[in-house]
């Protein structure tokens, strides 16, 4: 892609983020869905809204203090939900930030917040503690590559410590330097090394609770058909591996531009394939106490949805399991977020909460949802 694209985009991106920001302050909050009863859940769970009105809901972290951060994308916000009486249910939403350039990615660590703001990690000091009031965020890194394809960031604080960022490819299919991968930021001395590479877009990973190795989603490239290529769930063994990204897609797909013939054997097959243009996005494992044995052998992924393909896909929460550390076939956990080829939702992100239960975002209808295992 050229430089004078990248720059019609960014500025095309940035009155996009600017008029939704408007739509936002417009939009009427509180209003729970009349469709909200055709999600259907697997059996012995329920669902209710944790909280409405957080237009364009993406990532989310969880504070010390209980307090649920949110990021976003295109309305250039950051939330905090309080759910002061513990009811299952935010009683107050505040904004903490506004006007930011996709901050999407957030992380909680120490007291602090940190958000992804395409070409810079920013760092809230004691939030908790400044909700009403929120301090001047000091600048932690930014040197992040700058385009707006694909810069809308997730971050996580990794068991060593680290602060793991998603570094999209800004583009559909290229080859450029530094990007497609994913890196880890020491935030004490700036360091930034190189976790994964040939990672086109990932929205969302986790580290298994006992073997602590990452497991990432990523979302395959576009305009090679409706059913190709499968986007991936993918496993990283050691730092440094390659996944293919542009030259093999899905493990079994070869570039037309920057493929060649038996390309795909040089690098690391996807631990799981999923429907092309599913669009996953969160990976979480399930860390509570309240859920079924088998939930605790496994993790969710949010399919947020084609964009492009002429019938619609996705849109959905998956359950894999694990067996021996293989995944096993995806399962439907929650669907019904297409009527016929309406949109009516779109999953996004997923936390776990101290009493078992698990949060999940969707930046369509801007809600939370929280579900709950029943007897």
């Amino acid at each position: 892609m050229s430089a004078p694209t990248d720059a019609i985009e960014s500025r095309q991106a940035w009155r996009w983020a600017v008029l939704a920001g408007l739509l936002c302050s417009l939009a009427a909050h509180g209003a729970e869905p009349s469709w909200l009863h055709r999600l259907q859940l697997a059996p012995g769970f329920k669902l209710n809204l944790f909280a409405t009105g957080v237009d364009g809901a993406r990532s989310m972290a969880l504070g010390s203090q209980g307090t649920v951060f949110v990021g976003t994308r295109r309305s250039g916000r950051v939330y905090a939900l309080t759910d002061s009486d513990r009811d299952g249910r935010s009683d107050r939403l505040r904004v903490i930030a506004r006007g930011l350039p996709m901050p999407n990615g957030i992380a909680f660590k120490n007291g602090d917040l940190y958000v992804a703001a395409v070409n810079r990690v920013l760092r809230y000091r004691n939030i908790e503690q400044r909700l009403d009031d929120p301090p001047v965020p000091e600048v932690l890194y930014d040197k992040l590559p700058g385009a707006w394809h694909h810069g809308w960031r997730y971050i996580r604080f990794g068991p060593d410590g680290w602060l793991y960022i998603a570094i999209g490819a800004p583009c559909n299919v290229c080859n450029k330097p530094g990007v497609a991968r994913i890196a880890r930021l020491d935030i004490h001395s700036g360091r930034l090394e190189t976790v994964a590479r040939g990672v086109r877009n990932s929205v969302g990973f986790d580290w298994h609770p006992r073997t602590r190795r990452l497991w990432f989603t990523d979302n395959g490239r576009d305009y090679l058909g409706d059913d190709s290529p499968a986007d991936e769930i993918n496993r990283v063994d050691k730092n440094g591996e390659h996944f293919g990204f542009p030259f093999c897609h899905g493990g079994n797909v070869v570039d037309p531009q920057f493929g060649s013939p038996g390309v795909c054997r040089r690098y690391k097959a996807p631990a799981v394939r999923l429907g092309a243009h599913v669009a996953p996005l969160g990976l979480r494992f399930y860390t509570g106490r309240r859920f079924p044995a088998r939930y605790r052998r496994g993790f969710f992924v949010a399919e947020h949805g084609s964009w492009n393909r002429s019938v619609k896909t996705g849109y959905r929460v998956i359950f894999v399991a694990l067996h021996n550390g293989r995944a096993g076939t995806p399962q439907p956990f929650i669907t019904g977020w297409l009527k016929g080829q309406k949109t009516l939702g779109r999953p996004v992100d997923f936390l776990n909460l101290p009493d078992g239960s698990l949060l999940i975002s969707d930046d369509h209808a801007g809600l939370i949802y929280r579900v709950r295992a029943v007897p």
